[in-house]
C-alpha cells in the first residue's frame, strides 16, 4: 500500500497530539484532556513493526481515578477502523442523524456535541487496530503476527496492557465495546486475559463487555459448522425485516419475530430435515406459513427446496416493489439492479446502508474529529482494510463462545451485555439466541435486548439515546434491559 506520511521504517517515531475541550452532559459542563497518539509494537531487534493508533477522551475534574471505569472501544471487519462507534455514538462529537433510509450520502453532513456521551461517567478510548484507521503495519512480513483471530486479540491485550501502565489505570474498572467482528475480539481477548495464551498470561480482567452485534457462537469462525439450516438461524431477522417494511400484522415487532422463531425452531426446522418426506400437506403448510413470516414469494421457496439464502432475501423481500433491503439495515433500501442477472451477479456488493452512511462517518471523523482532537497526520487514514481476505481463522484456543466462558467463569463477576437490532441481516440474532443455549454462559451475568435498528443499532437519534442509556446502566452495574 502507498504511503502519504514521510518516514524511514528502521527509524519510526511515533505520533502523539493532545487537546483539551469542555462539553455539557446532563446539564454539567464537564472539562476533558485528549490524546491520540500511536501505540508501538517491535520485533526483537528492536525495529518498530506495527502500531496501533488510539483516541483518549480524560475528564479532568476527577479525583478519584482509580474507581474511575475505562472503556475500550473498536469497530470490527476485520481491518474496520473505530470510525462507527467513534462517530457514531462513543466520542464527544457525533453525527446529527435524520431519516433513517436516506435518500443520499452527498453532503451537508452535521456534526454535534454529544449530549449522550459517557464521559461524565467513564473514561473512553478509542482504538484503531494494526492497519486501521491511522493504526500500520509497518513491516509486511510480521503481518501473520497480526492479522488473524488470536493474533489480533492478543494485540489488543498488548495495547490495554501498556495503555493502562502507561496512564497508571489498573486499578481502574475496565469495560471492552465492540461491534461486528469487534465482539470476536472481545470475547478472544477476554478469554486469554483469563486463561493466558500459548506464550503468556496477563495479569488483568474485565469487569463487562457490551457485544453490538454478535459475532460470539458456538460453531467455528462466524458460525460455521453449526449444526443448524442457516436459513433456520436467520429466520427470526427475516421476520423482523417483513414486518418493518410489510407489516403483515398489528403485532408488536417482538411479538412477531418471537412468534416466527418458534415457528422456525420447531415446524421449520423440522420440516427442512425431513425434506422429501413431507407429504403435499405438510409443505403447503409450511410455504404459507414461511411466506408470511418472511414476506419471501411462494416461488422463490419452491423453487430452493423451502429454503432461504441470506443474499437472496435481501433482494426477495421487496421485489414486488423493485427493491432490495440492505445486509447491514433491513429498514435501508436502494432499487434493485436491472437486468435481474444484474442484481444476481453484483447486487451483493451495493449495499445501501455502505453507500449512504460511509461517506458519512467518513467525513465526520476526517472533516470534524481528527481536527477537534488536533490530530495532525499525514498518513492515510484508512477506514477498512480487506484484511479478512488473508485472515488467519485458527482457533487452537477455543471458540468464541469457549474463550467468553472461559472468560466469564474464570473472572468470576464479568458481565456480558449483548445489543443486536431487530433488522440486522449481517449478524442475525438467531445466531445469539443459538450461542446462548449452548455456550454454557452464566446466565444471570448475561444480558440481551434488541432494538429498532440493525449493524450499528446507533443509527437514529433515538436509538443513539436508547443504546448510550443502556450502556450508562451497564457500566453503574445496572440491569440495561430494564
Amino acid at each position: 500500500m502507498y504511503r502519504t506520511e514521510c518516514f524511514k521504517l528502521d527509524d519510526f517515531k511515533p505520533a502523539c497530539f493532545e487537546s483539551d475541550h469542555t462539553i455539557t452532559l446532563n446539564g454539567k459542563v464537564i472539562p476533558y484532556h485528549t490524546v491520540s497518539e500511536d501505540t508501538v509494537f517491535y520485533n526483537d531487534s528492536g525495529k518498530a513493526i506495527a502500531t496501533i493508533f488510539s483516541y483518549s477522551y480524560f475528564r479532568t475534574d476527577v479525583e478519584d481515578k482509580e474507581s474511575r471505569p475505562v472503556v475500550f472501544a473498536y469497530n470490527g471487519g476485520p481491518g474496520s477502523a473505530c470510525m462507527y462507534v467513534h462517530a457514531g455514538f462513543l466520542g464527544t462529537r457525533r453525527l446529527k442523524y435524520e431519516e433513517t433510509d436516506r435518500l443520499t450520502s452527498i453532503a451537508p453532513y452535521e456534526v454535534i456535541d454529544n449530549p449522550d456521551c459517557l464521559l461524565d461517567i467513564a473514561d473512553l478510548v478509542l482504538v484503531d487496530p494494526v492497519g486501521t484507521g491511522y493504526g500500520l503495519l509497518l513491516d509486511q512480513e510480521e503481518s501473520k503476527n497480526f492479522l488473524g483471530i488470536q493474533q489480533d486479540a492478543e494485540a489488543l491485550l498488548t495495547f490495554i496492557d501498556r495503555w493502562l501502565r502507561r496512564y497508571n489505570r489498573g486499578k481502574s474498572p475496565k469495560y471492552l465495546i465492540g461491534e461486528s467482528y469487534g465482539c470476536t475480539r472481545s470475547a478472544i481477548a477476554a478469554g486469554m486475559a483469563a486463561t493466558g495464551t500459548n506464550n503468556r498470561s496477563y495479569g488483568f480482567a474485565f469487569d463487562g463487555i457490551v457485544m453490538i452485534g454478535n459475532t460470539v457462537t458456538s460453531g467455528k469462525y462466524f458460525g460455521q459448522n453449526l449444526p443448524v439450516n442457516d436459513c433456520v438461524l436467520g429466520f427470526p431477522t427475516y421476520a423482523g425485516v417483513n414486518w418493518y417494511h410489510k407489516h403483515p400484522s398489528d403485532q408488536t415487532v417482538r411479538e412477531f419475530v418471537m412468534e416466527a422463531k418458534h415457528f422456525a425452531d420447531t415446524e421449520y426446522f423440522a420440516a427442512l430435515y425431513k425434506g422429501e418426506a413431507l407429504s403435499e400437506e405438510e409443505k403447503e403448510h409450511i410455504i404459507e406459513k414461511v411466506c408470511y413470516y418472511t414476506g419471501v414469494s411462494r416461488e422463490y421457496l419452491i423453487r430452493h427446496g423451502l429454503e432461504i439464502d441470506d443474499n437472496d432475501y435481501r433482494s426477495e423481500v421487496l421485489k414486488d416493489q423493485g427493491k432490495a433491503v440492505s445486509r447491514y439495515d433491513g429498514r435501508v433500501t436502494r432499487p434493485l439492479l436491472t437486468p435481474e442477472i444484474v442484481e444476481a451477479s453484483k447486487g451483493l456488493r451495493d449495499d445501501a446502508t455502505a453507500d449512504r452512511y460511509d461517506p458519512f462517518f467518513h467525513a465526520a471523523v476526517t472533516g470534524d474529529l481528527l481536527p477537534y482532537l488536533n490530530v495532525k497526520l499525514d498518513r492515510a487514514y484508512v477506514s477498512s482494510a480487506r484484511y479478512y481476505m488473508n485472515w488467519d481463522k485458527d482457533e487452537s484456543l477455543g471458540t468464541t463462545s469457549v474463550q467468553l466462558r472461559n472468560a466469564m467463569t474464570r473472572r468470576f463477576g464479568m458481565r456480558t451485555f449483548f445489543a443486536n437490532g431487530w433488522f440486522d441481516l449481517c449478524t442475525e440474532s438467531g445466531y445469539l439466541y443459538h450461542m446462548l443455549d449452548h455456550s454454557g454462559l452464566p446466565k444471570d451475568r448475561v444480558f440481551v435486548k434488541e432494538y429498532m435498528s440493525g449493524h450499528m443499532i446507533y443509527i437514529g437519534e433515538d436509538n443513539v439515546r436508547e443504546l448510550t442509556q443502556d450502556i450508562r446502566k451497564f457500566l453503574c452495574g445496572e440491569d440495561p434491559t430494564k
